[in-house]
């Protein structure tokens, strides 16, 4: 930890990014200004920092060792994406699906808004790099910010410190993220980790690869390496550089004859995705390992391959649901040198959230320092509470996730939160019915983010909320990848999964969790040429043997279920889709409009079907 004057830094450091910092500094006018080196001193540091000043609680050393709860402000508890601006130079280059301000007006709110924002703080100014620190795919960026909080957190997240600080030398690209929790201190007021004011924006400046948050002190909106640059800032930069930044684990799966692959796979938020990247198989013989839970970046190399890096050094999972019968990897992954946000506290000093165990305790105090019994009538646990820890203490990450080449996708999967509809599992019929696959996403909404739980959303790719340009745009950029890998003929399948499709009583036909390995090894399998499919008016789908369900009970009728397809309902969520493709005008892909009026015609074939099943006559020839 280097506590100096705003202009001193680190010997070395890069003269743009001094003079950078100053220029905030003086804007900011916070007290002093901290250059976070990334120690382990520096960490215990401000953890006691902290604990002193009530920002966070340790937690019981013999139960969760090194562990640490905060609880936020409880208007500060998600992604607040109504206040979450795109500032590109042209409001069409945002496009519908984000918030849009001129970036000249958005500066001058913002400039207003900082005028001695950090008064009575510190500035803390946290080099990193996303990514393994020699790789070719890592990028670098810094962050300033007056919460202890997120410098702890960020600490966890990315490579952060030093030897971040020295690559970042002139002539290198590096993101200027900026973050304040906008609440200056008058003299001898005690400082509060979270703000309570209402004003928050999360603005993001893609043409000059900055980022701007003030207001909120919450993960989504505070951890700027994160959403913020990982996917917002990074889908920018990916777009004009030729490669993606996406929504998605990354998974190594070795199937029972030694044969290695490698797996991208794309959920919204709070749908099954870190239950997925943490899989533990219940069939024998195949092995799943971790590269990545959230956000992966992927560019075809010089041999045409596709690969992918985890940009990312820790996890920053919901708590709730996380148990041991779901994700008992995450559990162990848990066990100490954690940091909770807005999850219950045991009167043993250790934490529980929903779903934790299948018997709450007796007695807790909750998110927001309540006492709490299981007779309450309100969960012990924000149900988008967090926890915030480092990757390499999962047991189950795999022994290339920090390879700086990146790792090689033989697979791609899309999925949402789909009671109805959806099959369990289909693969693309190519690449271009893929990438409309992904386009088409939709998801019921989740604690994640504002907004009603349960409401049906698009989100096309999982990427609605981190998209950093026209999201019609990403789509074509996914075509144009796809065009790059097909000449090199190393193109990896797409298939769209739904383990949440539920019977008529509101059950779900599919037992999901560990289960979910099934479905991946038949689409490893098919990868492998291994495993037989049918085609059907949504892609391939499973032979009536080809899906691996020995020792699987499930209710009578259930894989029928699974992969029905009903016309009217089809033909009315295909509507949908052409009502959500009209949103973003002249911008859609061609060859989307096609895939679309190719899924017409499936679906009026099946349609035709079932009238004749109705009427008893016999089906015309398809």
């Amino acid at each position: 930890m280097h506590d100096a004057s705003w202009a001193l830094a680190p010997d070395g450091t890069n003269p743009e990014i001094v003079a950078w910092v100053e220029q905030l500094a003086h804007l900011f006018t916070p007290d002093t200004v901290v250059w976070c080196d990334g120690s382990q001193r520096e960490r215990d540091e401000l953890n006691r920092k902290m604990v002193a000043q009530g920002t966070l609680v340790q937690l019981n050393p013999e139960l969760r060792p090194y562990s640490f709860l905060a609880r936020s402000h409880p208007a500060d508890v998600a992604r607040v994406e109504s206040r979450t601006f795109i500032c590109s130079e042209h409001e069409a280059d945002a496009g519908p699906s984000n918030n849009w301000i001129a970036p000249d007006e958005m500066r001058a709110t913002l400039g207003g808004l900082a005028d001695g924002a950090m008064r009575g703080r510190t500035m803390y100014v946290l080099p990193f790099s996303m990514g393994p620190l020699d790789s070719p795919l890592s990028r670098f960026g810094v962050q300033v910010t007056d919460s202890p909080y997120v410098a702890v957190s960020t600490g966890i997240m990315t490579r952060l410190g030093a030897e971040a600080l020295q690559r970042i030398t002139p002539g290198t690209d590096w993101v200027r993220a900026v973050h304040t929790v906008g609440a200056p201190l008058a003299p001898g007021e005690v400082d509060v980790a979270w703000p309570s004011n209402e004003t928050k924006y999360i603005s993001h400046f893609p043409e000059s690869r900055e980022i701007w948050s003030y207001g909120s002190a919450y993960g989504g909106n505070a951890l700027l390496a994160k959403k913020a640059f990982a996917l917002r800032i990074a889908s920018a930069m990916a777009r004009d550089e030729g490669w993606l930044a996406e929504h998605m684990l990354l998974l190594k799966v070795t199937n029972p004859r030694g044969r290695v692959f490698h797996v991208a796979a794309a959920f919204p938020s709070a749908c099954g995705k870190t239950n997925l990247a943490m899989l533990r198989p219940s069939i024998p013989g195949w092995e799943v390992e971790t590269v990545g839970d959230d956000i992966a970046w992927l560019a075809p190399d010089a041999w045409g391959r596709l690969k992918a890096i985890n940009p990312e050094a820790g996890f920053f999972g919901v708590a709730p649901g996380t148990g041991a019968s779901t994700n008992q990897t995450a559990v162990d992954t848990l066990w100490g040198n954690t940091v909770f946000t807005n999850v219950a506290l045991t009167d043993e000093g250790d934490v529980w959230w929903e779903g934790l165990t299948d018997t709450p305790p007796s007695h807790l105090t909750d998110w927001q320092g309540e006492s709490w019994t299981p007779s309450a009538d309100r969960p012990a646990a924000h149900p988008n509470s967090r926890f915030t820890v480092a990757a390499a203490q999962c047991p189950t990450m795999s022994d290339d996730w920090e390879d700086p080449a990146g790792v090689t996708i033989d697979a791609i999967i899309f999925g949402g939160r789909r009671a109805t509809n959806v099959p369990l599992v289909v693969e693309a019929r190519d690449w271009d019915h893929g990438v409309y696959l992904g386009a088409t996403i939709s998801s019921e909404r989740t604690a994640a983010a504002e907004g009603t739980i349960g409401e049906l959303r698009r989100d096309p790719f999982a990427m609605a909320p981190f998209c950093g340009y026209n999201m019609a745009d990403h789509w074509q950029h996914w075509l144009n990848v796809g065009d790059q890998l097909r000449r090199s003929g190393r193109v990896p399948r797409i298939f769209q999964v739904n383990w949440f499709r539920k019977d008529d009583d509101g059950s779900f036909l599919w037992p999901g969790f560990s289960e979910n390995s099934r479905v991946l090894a038949w689409i490893l399998d098919r990868v492998n040429g291994a495993a037989p499919a049918v085609a059907g008016p949504l892609g391939w789908t499973p032979t009536a043997d080809s899906l691996p369900l020995d020792g699987l009970e499930l209710p009578d009728g259930a894989i029928d279920k699974l992969f029905a397809v009903d016309a009217t309902a089809w033909t009315a969520e295909l509507d949908d889709t052409e009502r959500f493709f009209a949103g973003f005008g002249d911008r859609v892909p061609a060859k989307l409009k096609r895939q679309l009026a190719i899924a017409r015609e499936h679906i009026a074939v099946v349609a035709e079907r079932e009238q004749h099943d109705a009427s008893g006559a016999a089906p015309a020839a398809a």
